[in-house]
């Protein structure tokens, strides 16, 4: 399918840590792939099935090109709803040992992304402080990590800023429409067959994933 949105990796110092790789990276999320919540997914349809925890946000406007540099102001008059999300990810069993090593590698291979699971939107959501949001992941019931949306590159708006900016110096905007994902406020978990995933975000609600 066509470009739903974009995914941006590696926006939290503790992801970039985690990875070995010190610089966030943009990939692309394809129609086919997102999903809403409640979803179900197959573990085997994956090599390693792996689950991001981000702040996603839907566009109302476009950002073009030509508009750059884009500021946290300019993008919030673009957007039309904020919502919690799971990024669906394969790291394709990866030696993270040696990633540092071939960072291009993970850019050639679009971030390892295989789409998203979308919340519900808020589209009321200019009252609530998305900095200080706090984001509660969960898998079968167990709280595996949290974290707060100034995770993000401090704010989930500045990192959808970064990526207009980045899209635009190779002659992309970013389009009505597009849902862009933020980056995972807490570390990456693998998960599989019979695994329930949940995160919760103050205020935006909640995204929930079976693995089958």
């Amino acid at each position: 399918g066509g470009i739903a949105g974009y995914k941006i990796a590696l926006t939290s110092a503790e992801m970039r840590r985690f990875v070995g790789v010190d610089t966030p990276m943009a990939g692309m999320m394809l129609e086919s792939t997102v999903r809403r919540s409640p979803a179900r997914v197959r573990a085997a349809d994956y090599v390693r099935l792996i689950v991001e925890f981000e702040i996603a946000v839907q566009m109302a406007d476009d950002l073009p090109a030509a508009d750059k540099p884009f500021s946290r102001e300019r993008v919030a008059a673009a957007v039309d709803g904020i919502m919690p999300a799971l990024e669906l990810a394969d790291d394709r069993d990866a030696d993270y040992k040696v990633l540092p090593q071939y960072p291009l590698e993970l850019i050639a291979d679009n971030c390892w992304n295989e789409g998203a699971v979308l919340g519900a939107p808020v589209t009321d959501w200019r009252g609530i402080d998305l900095c200080a949001a706090r984001g509660v992941a969960t898998i079968n019931g167990n709280k595996v990590g949290e974290g707060h949306g100034a995770d993000a590159m401090g704010h989930p708006l500045d990192a959808v800023a970064w990526l207009a900016d980045h899209l635009a110096s190779i002659g992309r905007g970013l389009l009505r429409g597009h849902v862009v994902i933020t980056g995972s406020i807490v570390t990456t978990k693998t998960v599989t067959t019979g695994d329930r995933v949940l995160f919760e975000v103050d205020g935006l609600g909640k995204v929930e994933l079976q693995v089958d």
